[in-house]
C-alpha cells in the first residue's frame, strides 16, 4: 500500500483524514497520523483498517526520521515555525512534502536542494493562502489568454461564523488559531497598491481604515488590508497592475469595536505582565489605563477611548465580561495579547453544534480591446459543527487532493512552490466543486478602486 504521513492532528485536520480514509481502498493508501497527543487522531480515524495512529514528537529526531523514512509522502499539519526540520528530512530521504503553510525564507532557502533531489515541496494549499491562489490564478489565466491586461486585483478572505450561529455583538467567534486573530496585522504597516502608487497602513490606523463588501445572500461585510498585499505581485504576474490589495474579512462593526484593544495596547504580544496570573480581568483592563482615586475602571475606560454611553461598542466590552472582578486570569507570566486571547476565547469559542463559515471575494479589473471590464468571485462555504468545520473543509480539502496528485504523478514540475500553476489548481477547483466549494461569477460595472472608507 501507498504510505501516507499526516503530522499533526489539529482543528484542521478532520476533512483531510476523512478524504484520505474514504479514498484509502480506491488508492490503496494507508494512513499514518503522528502526533504528540493522539486522542484527536483516534477519534477521527475510527478504528479505519487502513488508518494507524502514533506517538511522534516532532523534536525528538530518531522518531521524527523514522517516520518520514518509512512514507511515501509526508504531509506537515503542524505550525509553520516547525516545517523546516521535516523538510528536511524529507530531502534527506527523498519524500514529497505538502504544507498548508506560508512559504518561510528558510522553506524557501531549501529550493535548491528540493529540486536537485526531483522532489516536490508543495505549500499555501489550504484557504488563505491556498484556495485564493488557485481560484485567482484560474481567472487571471482566463484573462490573459483573451488578450486582457489585469489593472486590479484584490483578494479578501474571512474565517467567520455562519448566520445560525451568529449569537454575540460582535458577529464573530474563533474558526482558527485564537493567537493569529489577536495579533493580526502586527509587525509592520499593511502595503498595497492603489492606481500605481504604493500605500502603507500603520498598525495604530488599520482597524479605521476598512472597506465594505456585499455578499449576495450574506449581506454586508468590512475588510482591513493585510500586511503585504505585494508578496505574489511577482508570483501572479502582476508586476505592471496599478491596483493591489489583499484584506481580511469581518462583519461590519468588528474592527471598529476591536481597534479599542489595539489602541489601549492589549493586543500587544512583546513583553510579559507581573503578577499576572493573580489578576482579574477587571485589573488586566485597569492596568492600561490612568490612576484615579475616585472613578471607576468604566468610566477611566470610556474616558480614555471617548465611547459614548449609547455607543454599541461599550455593550460588545460589556458582553466580554471584561470589567469582572470575579474572572481571573490564572496565567503565569503572560503577555497583554495571551492574555486577552483567554477573555475572548470565554465568549467567541465555538459551541458543539456551532457552524462557522469561509467568505472569499475577489475583484479582478482588466482591460480588453479598449473598454474595462470587472469580474467579481465569491465564495461561501459552511461547516458542519465543532469538529467537520468550514475551515478545516477549506484547508483539509485542497492538501489531501494536491498529496494525492502528486503521489499519482500529476503534478511534475519540482521544487519549493505554491499552487499557482494550471497543472496544480485545474484539477484541484474542480473536485472541489464536488465538495460544495464553488465560486459564483459576475461581470460588473468597472468602477476601479473605489473603497468606501480606505
Amino acid at each position: 500500500m501507498r504510505k501516507i504521513l499526516i503530522i499533526g492532528s489539529g482543528k484542521s485536520s478532520s476533512y483531510l483524514i476523512k478524504y484520505f480514509l474514504d479514498k484509502s481502498e480506491s488508492e490503496n493508501l494507508h494512513i499514518t497520523i503522528g502526533d504528540i497527543n493522539i486522542e484527536n487522531a483516534k477519534k477521527l480515524i475510527k478504528n479505519h483498517e487502513n488508518a494507524q495512529v502514533v506517538i511522534l514528537d516532532v523534536f525528538d529526531q530518531q522518531s521524527r526520521a523514522n517516520a518520514i523514512k518509512g512514507a511515501d509522502i509526508v504531509i506537515s499539519m503542524l505550525p509553520a515555525r516547525l516545517h523546516i526540520e521535516v523538510a528536511k528530512d524529507c530531502i534527506t530521504y527523498g519524500k514529497n512534502m505538502v504544507t498548508a503553510s506560508y512559504v518561510s525564507p528558510e522553506m524557501q532557502a531549501l529550493d535548491d536542494a528540493v529540486k536537485a533531489k526531483g522532489l516536490i515541496f508543495m505549500n499555501e494549499i489550504g484557504v488563505d493562502p491556498g484556495i485564493d491562489h488557485m481560484s485567482a490564478m484560474q481567472v487571471i489565466d482566463r484573462i490573459r489568454e483573451k488578450g486582457g491586461k489585469l489593472i486590479l486585483f484584490e483578494s479578501f478572505t474571512g474565517g467567520l461564523v455562519a448566520p445560525e450561529s451568529d449569537n454575540n455583538l460582535w458577529n464573530y467567534k474563533f474558526t482558527w488559531n485564537p493567537r493569529n486573530v489577536v495579533v493580526a496585522g502586527q509587525g509592520g504597516a499593511a502595503k498595497f497598491l492603489q492606481e500605481g502608487k504604493y500605500k502603507y497602513i500603520p498598525y495604530n490606523r488599520l482597524f479605521r481604515r476598512t472597506e465594505f463588501l456585499e455578499v449576495e445572500g450574506f449581506g454586508r461585510f468590512e475588510a482591513y488590508a493585510n500586511r503585504d498585499s505585494l508578496k505574489y505581485q511577482s508570483a501572479y504576474g502582476l508586476n505592471n497592475i496599478k491596483t493591489l490589495y489583499r484584506g481580511t474579512i469581518r462583519r461590519v462593526g468588528f474592527s471598529r469595536a476591536w481597534n479599542m484593544f489595539v489602541q489601549l495596547g492589549m493586543t500587544d504580544d512583546s513583553y510579559t505582565i507581573d503578577d499576572s496570573e493573580n489578576m482579574s480581568y477587571r485589573d488586566f483592563v485597569n492596568a492600561f489605563l490612568p490612576y484615579s482615586p475616585t472613578d471607576s475602571v468604566e468610566l477611566k475606560f470610556r474616558h480614555c477611548l471617548k465611547i459614548e454611553q449609547d455607543d454599541i461598542i461599550w455593550d460588545k466590552l460589556e458582553e466580554l465580561n471584561i470589567f469582572s472582578s470575579t474572572k481571573m486570569v490564572e496565567l503565569k507570566k503572560a503577555t497583554p495579547a495571551q492574555i486577552l486571547r483567554k477573555i475572548l476565547m470565554d465568549t467567541w469559542t465555538l459551541g458543539q453544534e456551532d457552524k462557522d463559515m469561509i467568505v472569499m471575494y475577489h475583484k479582478f479589473g482588466y482591460e480588453l480591446n479598449g473598454k474595462t471590464h470587472q469580474i467579481d468571485s465569491t465564495m461561501v462555504t459552511i461547516g458542519e459543527n465543532q469538529t467537520y468545520t468550514a475551515m478545516a473543509k477549506t484547508v483539509g480539502l485542497p492538501v489531501a487532493m494536491s498529496t494525492l496528485d502528486i503521489l499519482n504523478g500529476k503534478v511534475k514540475t519540482p521544487g519549493v512552490q505554491i499552487p499557482i500553476h494550471k497543472e496544480v489548481y485545474e484539477p484541484i477547483l474542480k473536485e472541489l466543486k464536488e465538495h460544495g466549494i464553488s465560486f459564483y461569477e459576475k461581470e460588473v460595472s468597472y468602477l476601479g478602486y473605489n473603497p468606501l472608507n480606505i
